[in-house]
């Protein structure tokens, strides 16, 4: 368990991904031995895991700049209103 958590912290998405893309390719090649094709079955894993952690923090740094872009459009909305009305 602590070497898959230590993967998923050295790891950048880019190097998970390419290494996906081999280990995958290595299963669809066949030939392995039943032993070898779990081993690459659960390295598969690991790496799918890790490379979907980058998605997802790269997501929600996404949202939290789309949040704080609305929030700063919406602050400077708001404050025009009520200049518009404290001069009425």
């Amino acid at each position: 368990m602590a070497d898959q958590e230590s993967t998923g912290t050295t790891l950048g998405y880019e190097q998970a991904r390419d290494e996906l893309i081999d280990v995958v390719r290595r299963l669809e090649a066949g030939g392995a031995t039943l032993e070898e094709s779990l081993a690459l079955w659960e390295r598969g894993e690991e790496l799918a895991k890790v490379c979907r952690r980058w998605l997802e923090g790269a997501r929600a740094r996404l949202d939290a700049a789309l949040a704080a872009e609305d929030g700063a459009t919406d602050g400077t909305v708001a404050s025009e209103e009520e200049g518009e009305d404290a001069a009425e």
